[in-house]
């Protein structure tokens, strides 16, 4: 302890003999400029502006020395030093560039984005100040090139060019350098452990594939969301939102966010940070009771499925269980006759009735950062970062994330030209739980299925001789089986439910568990200081995973499943024809522990061209990978309807269920009573689930003609997806006008998806089995399985070997026009081609709107330290496909607005803001919510 304090005192004593600048930074309109970057010329020494414009840097230098004054948005100055506690004013004129901006993350190195060799989108300090959004996290979906899917107000998913779901895991979002993704989940939670609105730096996007650089996940966009140093952004800041959230279907409710951030530079070799933020809102409610079985609401459906209604997923064929209770006796032979031959589900619970609807997000961060040396030729960051929340996350079922629990703990070295970094992102899943085995396992709790569904036959059967219709006696059943249902609101439906969701087998609750972990480390060096000819940089990656569900959501029941990925790559930047013509060419390998290596390569090439090289044409060529995420490979989960079954060849013998046969079901299993179904069922002994339906629609009249119309199932086993990506662009500004034009054409193969299957119980799956072939035949033996209900749903990953090819283009338009007004406009186009035909079981899911719009006005300045924006945007209907639920995205026109008010004397700024003007619900995602209002009110304080 006392060489600790000794230590430091020398530290401290070492900054005595700086020399002290103070000064302030002002537009030509006399107002304030924060964030401002005041750099001594030759030396690391530097500061920024605070809230007022004013900053005051310490630097070793004596005078004379000069220091360059920059900001985004200005033009930059510099300014001779001659003595020493010398004061300055500078007044920086404004200049248009929104594509002069100095970005990273598209070449791993510092360029203009005006010379970017790809599409990419910045969101600085500036832009988040203006936006019109309740967040910055949701002001990003006004970027060009954006489409963002809403499952929750807490959790919501970014997505570029096609191929939108929420469970996004051809994105990557990078903090601070580290992947955010879930371990369990292998994709991204939104900005639940992300980054504080007031700690944002900056945020960029790269639409489009980016494996060349950034590995196996940066298949379809990365974003990058980059926090302040505490070196250059010290004191304390805090915001505070209040404001209320409207949807027909919730009601009007409350809605508060806070932060607070506190940093320091002790001196110029430590620094440190914290960050708190806390959001706290009623979620929007999902009330779509569309029938997932047939088109529209019609709640009299024997076998009603709605897509926000959960427990009617137990359904199984009504005439197979008469058949069972003739056998036991229960009901004469002669009896089954009377009953239909078709499917009848229970009664299930609504959404609302399952959840206490509340979305929440707490972030907690804090790091320590050293310079040994005094300046940035080396800095190590000590990071950790804690994000708690409530959130709804849909993917097979709807889940709720309750108390839901993620950390991350990152330890980095880097310097001008190299970084090295290593950090471990774990989870806990807190009391999270599957939202639709709750619905069937509260139905359990107070009448198990077999006495549910026998006294709905014996019911119908009474009816049907009673002379009632099949509509009177389908109700009639139904409300005899229902005697006894725990109703909503009810101590015994609240007892039963609290049981369920901390039950974690399937068999009997619904509590997802999840401790599973990433290890991670990155490498990256630039050789620009040492090899002149070109700029080089090699790097590389080391990912490990260690799975840990305890067999609730993977087969790692036994233990945690580990397995592990690596990559390698390196690039090379030269310029040519008086720097007018940049040439940009990289490659990456990577390697996964199940499937065979790949190579990624990129070219691009940008041409300035005009007299002021203001005029950028772009051209590059890229191919991007996907591997199998974890639970494409290891996943082994009953979600009710199905079990969902990765395809890993060890996954595939581990996941293992026992059934029990009926009298005829165990002659044709040698008169074994029960049978155990495996993976490899899934994939080597089924029928394709859409070969089922046809034949289920035609079985009860003539089964010969419905046996020829099933198809036996041929699936690989899922391998890496591939995309070669074509793209052209231009940016300029000219007459105060910044234009950015981009197209794209993606080539996608062995494109991952699901397929849905069905294997029997007995028998072996063929293509239209002969049934002339007698109880013998195997195939006879199967079509009587799917006829007795005795057969196990499936969903499998696998590759379609169909191509698929998407296209789109963008337009960017941005223009100062009268006085300070700022008027934004962009357009993006999208569409794929898929030939069905070639797979019709195949759903690629492309869930994107071909036409979207987008505008934006503003005027930081409207009069004196008031500012103003309005952002609108509008996008076309399409289809939305998903493994929860299909159907229509219909067209929406949203408005967000915002007025705020500069006190420079408190360093506050106060902002008024709504979401949603116009006022229609409009949703992003079936199954999901409808998007309702939410207006706000904020005080922001910046030292």
């Amino acid at each position: 302890m006392r060489a600790y304090l000794l230590i430091m005192l020398f530290i401290s004593g070492l900054t005595f003999s700086q020399n002290i600048v103070t000064g302030s930074v002002t537009d030509s309109n006399k107002q304030s400029i924060p964030g401002a970057n005041v750099n001594v010329v030759g030396s690391s020494s530097g500061a920024s502006t605070d809230f007022d414009g004013t900053f005051k840097l310490s630097t070793a230098s004596k005078p004379p020395f000069t220091i360059k004054i920059s900001a985004v948005g200005f033009e930059t100055r510099t300014v001779n030093i001659t003595s020493a506690n010398q004061n300055v004013s500078v007044v920086l004129k404004e200049e248009e560039t929104k594509l002069d901006e100095i970005v990273v993350s598209a070449s791993r190195t510092a360029e203009r984005v005006l010379e970017s060799p790809v599409t990419i989108e910045r969101m600085g300090i500036k832009d988040i100040k203006k936006t019109a959004s309740p967040s910055f996290y949701d002001g990003l979906e006004n970027l060009k090139e954006v489409q963002m899917n809403t499952s929750s107000m807490s959790f919501k998913s970014i997505n570029t060019r096609g191929f939108a779901t929420v469970a996004n895991t051809r994105f990557l979002q990078l903090v601070d350098g580290m992947d955010n993704s879930s371990p369990l989940l292998n994709f991204v939670l939104g900005n639940m452990i992300g980054v504080s609105e007031i700690d944002v730096q900056s945020v960029e996007l790269l639409p489009g594939a980016s494996s060349a650089l950034y590995g196996a996940n940066a298949f379809n966009g990365i974003l990058f969301m980059n926090s302040k140093s505490p070196f250059t952004n010290q004191g304390v800041s805090t915001y505070f939102k209040y404001g209320m959230t409207s949807q027909d279907a919730a009601g009007t409710n409350n809605y508060y966010d806070f932060g607070i951030r506190f940093a320091h530079a002790f001196n110029k070799y430590f620094a440190a940070k914290a960050n708190f933020t806390y959001m706290q809102a009623t979620d929007w409610y999902a009330t779509d009771y569309n029938d997932k079985t047939i088109a529209g609401i019609d709640r009299t459906n024997p076998n009603y499925d709605g897509v926000n209604v959960y427990g009617d997923e137990a359904t199984t064929n009504i005439k197979g269980v008469g058949q069972r209770l003739a056998a036991l006796g229960i009901i004469p032979a002669g009896a089954v006759n009377l009953l239909p031959n078709s499917n009848v589900s229970r009664t299930g619970y609504n959404e609302i009735d399952l959840t206490n609807n509340k979305a929440g997000n707490t972030k907690i961060d804090f790091s320590f950062h050293g310079r040994p040396f005094g300046d940035e030729r080396l800095e190590i960051i000590w990071q950790s970062k804690f994000g708690f929340g409530n959130a709804v996350y849909q993917g097979a079922n709807r889940y709720y994330l309750n108390d839901f629990f993620m950390q991350q703990h990152k330890l980095e070295f880097k310097g001008k030209n190299f970084f090295l970094r290593g950090y471990m992102t774990t989870e806990d899943g807190g009391h999270s739980y599957d939202m639709v085995f709750t619905g069937i396992n509260v139905n359990r709790k107070w009448k198990d299925d077999n006495t549910w569904f026998g006294q709905y036959a014996g019911a119908y059967i009474q009816g049907t001789l009673g002379g009632m219709t099949p509509q009177q006696a389908h109700a009639t059943a139904r409300a005899t089986a229902d005697t006894g249902r725990f109703l909503p609101g009810t101590t015994e439906f609240q007892n039963a439910f609290n049981q369920v969701i901390e039950d974690e087998s399937v068999l009997s609750g619904s509590k997802l568990v999840d401790n599973s972990k990433i290890y991670h480390s990155d490498a990256n060096y630039n050789f620009k200081d040492l090899i002149k000819i070109a700029e080089i940089q090699v790097g590389g990656s080391y990912r490990l995973y260690e799975l840990n569900s305890h067999g609730r959501i993977y087969t790692d029941a036994d233990g945690p499943i580990n397995y592990n990925e690596y990559g390698v790559y390196t690039q090379l930047t030269k310029r040519f024809l008086d720097d007018r013509l940049k040439f940009t060419g990289s490659i990456r390998y990577d390697k996964s522990k199940n499937f065979d290596g790949n190579y990624s390569p990129r070219l691009s090439l940008v041409y300035s061209g005009g007299e002021k090289k203001n005029h950028n044409f772009r051209a590059s060529f890229q191919t991007g990978f996907r591997n199998p995420t974890t639970q494409d490979q290891y996943i082994g989960f009953n979600i009710g309807r199905a079990v969902l079954i990765g395809s890993a060849p060890d996954n595939l013998t581990r996941f293992r269920e026992t059934f029990t046969l009926s009298t005829e079901g165990q002659s044709y299993n040698d008169n074994n009573s029960t049978k155990i179904m495996t993976g490899e069922d899934a994939y080597n002994n089924s029928y394709l689930a859409s070969s089922v339906e046809a034949f289920s629609a035609l079985a009860g009249t003539n089964p010969t003609a419905a046996a020829a119309l099933l198809k036996k199932t041929r699936a690989n086993y899922v391998k890496p997806e591939q995309v070669k990506a074509f793209e052209l662009g231009y940016r300029s500004i000219f007459e105060d006008i910044s234009i950015d034009l981009n197209g794209y054409y993606n080539i996608y193969n062995d494109f991952i998806g699901n397929l849905n299957v069905v294997s029997t119980y007995y028998g072996t799956a063929q293509d239209s089995p002969n049934l002339a072939g007698g109880t013998a035949d195997r195939g006879f033996q199967s079509v009587r399985g799917l006829i007795n209900g005795e057969y196990r749903a499936y969903q499998i990953y696998t590759n379609s070997n169909v191509e698929i090819h998407s296209l789109g283009f963008g337009v960017g338009l941005s223009k100062k026009i009268i006085a300070d007004f700022e008027l934004g406009l962009n357009y993006n186009y999208a569409q794929f081609d898929f030939d069905q035909s070639k797979d019709p079981s195949f759903e690629a899911g492309f869930n994107t709107p071909k036409h979207r719009f987008k505008a934006s006005i503003g005027n930081e300045k409207l009069f004196k330290n008031f500012g103003f924006n309005v952002s609108a945007r509008w996008n076309s209907e399409y289809e939305w496909q998903s493994t929860f639920a299909d159907g229509t995205i219909e067209s929406a026109t949203v408005i967000d607005a915002q007025i705020n008010y500069a006190m420079p004397k408190l360093k506050s700024t106060f902002k008024l803001g709504a979401s949603n003007i116009g006022g229609k619900e409009y949703t992003q995602v079936i199954g999901a919510g409808l998007i309702g209002q939410q207006y706000f009110a904020s005080w922001t304080i910046n030292p």
